[in-house]
Formats: C-alpha cells, sequence, structure tokens
C-alpha cells in the first residue's frame, strides 16, 4: 500500500517537474519575444497595472499589433546615418538660405537704384527739354525771320522712350511737321535746333560743314548774325561756298591746286580785325 503511494507521488512529482519545465520555457519565450518585438523586459511589463482584456479583445489587440509589424517592416531599414544625413542637409540649407536672402535684398537694393535713377533721369531731361524748347523757339524765330517753331514729344508710355517731334511754322505757312518743309527750311530747321542744343549747353568749338548751301542771301545774313553772337561762347569752324559767310570769318582757310594734282593750303587774315581770343576765333574754311 505504501509503495503505491510512493510511486503516485513519484509520478505527479515528474509531471509537476515537466510542467515546470514547459512553462519556465514558455516564459522565457515570452521574455525574448518582449525583447525583439517590444523592447522591454517582462518584469517591466508585470509590474505595470494593465487591465484585463478579454478573447475579442485580444484578438483585436494581435491584429492591430500585426498592422502596426507590417507597417514598420514596410518602412524599411533603419537608416543609421540618418541623423547626420539630416544636419547636413540642415546646413546646407541654411546656407542657402542665406544666399537667397542676400539675392533679394541685393535685387531690392537694385530696384531701388534703377528707381532714383529713372527718376533723376526723367528730371533731367524734362529740364533739358524745356530749356532746349524754349531756345528753340527762339532760334527759329530770328533765323526765319518770324514764324514760331517749337518741340513736342510723342506719346509713349514711357516718357524715356518718347520719341521728339519738330513742329514749325515759317512765316506765311500754316503749322506743320518739319519733314514737309522745303530744302532750305529743313536745313534752317535743323541748324536752329543745333544752335539751340549749344545754347543750353555750349561747346568749345564747332564745324559745320555746308550747313548754308540751301540758303538763301536773306536766310544766311540772319544765319551769319546768330554765329557772330554765339562765337563769343564756341569757336566755329565753317565750310563753306558761301562769300556772305566767308566775310564774317577773321581767318580764312583755301585749298587750291596750282598744278595738276599738288594741292596747297592758303591763309588769309583780314586786316583791321580785332584779334580774338583764342577760345572765340571764328574761321571759314573754302570748300
Amino acid at each position: 500500500m505504501w509503495v503505491n503511494e510512493l510511486e503516485d507521488i513519484r509520478n505527479r512529482k515528474t509531471e509537476a517537474e515537466v510542467q515546470l519545465a514547459r512553462q519556465q520555457s514558455d516564459l522565457e519565450h515570452l521574455r525574448q519575444s518582449c525583447r525583439n518585438e517590444l523592447q522591454v523586459e517582462i518584469e517591466a511589463l508585470a509590474a505595470e497595472d494593465l487591465p484585463l482584456l478579454g478573447a475579442e479583445e485580444i484578438v483585436s489587440a494581435e491584429e492591430q499589433c500585426r498592422q502596426l509589424k507590417t507597417k514598420i517592416e514596410n518602412l524599411g531599414p533603419i537608416n543609421m546615418v540618418a541623423l547626420e544625413e539630416f544636419e547636413e542637409c540642415r546646413q546646407r540649407h541654411e546656407f542657402l538660405e542665406r544666399q537667397r536672402q542676400d539675392l533679394l535684398d541685393s535685387i531690392q537694393d537694385t530696384t531701388q537704384a534703377i528707381q532714383e535713377i529713372d527718376e533723376i533721369t526723367h528730371r533731367q531731361f524734362r529740364e533739358a527739354f524745356e530749356q532746349i524748347n524754349a531756345h528753340f523757339q527762339r532760334t527759329f524765330e530770328t533765323l526765319f525771320g518770324g514764324g514760331q517753331g517749337f518741340l513736342r514729344l510723342t506719346e509713349a508710355e514711357d516718357p524715356s522712350e518718347a520719341g521728339i517731334e519738330i513742329v514749325a511754322q515759317p512765316p506765311g505757312k500754316r503749322l506743320q511737321n518739319v519733314l514737309l518743309l522745303s530744302g532750305g527750311e529743313k536745313a534752317l530747321a535743323a541748324m536752329a535746333l543745333l544752335l539751340a542744343i549749344f545754347r543750353y549747353r555750349p561747346s568749345p568749338f564747332c564745324i559745320l560743314d555746308e550747313v548754308d548751301a540751301p540758303l538763301d542771301e536773306a536766310n544766311i545774313s540772319r544765319f551769319t548774325t546768330m554765329v557772330q553772337e554765339m562765337s563769343g561762347d564756341t569757336q566755329f569752324l565753317l565750310i563753306t561756298h558761301s562769300k556772305k559767310t566767308m566775310s564774317i570769318a577773321p581767318t580764312l582757310y583755301g585749298v587750291t591746286m596750282e598744278e595738276p594734282g599738288v594741292s596747297k593750303i592758303v591763309s588769309v587774315k583780314f586786316n583791321g580785325t580785332p584779334a580774338p581770343a583764342p577760345q572765340r576765333q571764328m574761321a571759314a574754311t573754302l570748300a
């Protein structure tokens, strides 16, 4: 009887040891799974006060766990140098942002400078145009012995791109564009514009090449009178065939050909003519 009981106790002990070994193996498996999948120790989970879940809740949680695992696997392997690459990209981005801001500031400064230059240019152009137009009106009346002439800007969105039109009305004629005048009138109007520009901003010297060729004696007389008046600020060199024009010059330079193919320059200074200052000399050259 005691033998049977002892055998029975031994069998139960063996079963308990087997069951303990199985449970220890399962516990080790759970511990390893927690480390691999959750990166925590099972003892830490056991210490937390976790709610008890039912069978359906456990199934739902396992499904969510599988979905999360799938998403994590789809992300691919972990890039161990991602932080270093991010830092390099951040520094590069900051550098490019500074460069971009510098460019924007430069564009703004350049745009502001262009606007200031445009304003100054428009103002100076308007002032010069108004003064030259006033000189042109007086010079036109003097050279034509009457009539009227003026300058006007053609229509344009940008005033700096507008053209300049010469409107003239010689004595006894209607107001019209300078292109509709005769050859002599065109030459006289052009001379009026040139002398108006010289009155606005005198030049040290001026060379006029047979500008009096299409003019009659009366127009030449008015032209030479104005040249004499302006010779106080500008030295005029006149190339002409007109005796009337030559008569106002204190010095004449002519080119002769005494022998075929041999040119000779002859200069003549009129006696009794007061010697003008070097910067106010006026000469006529025989063509």
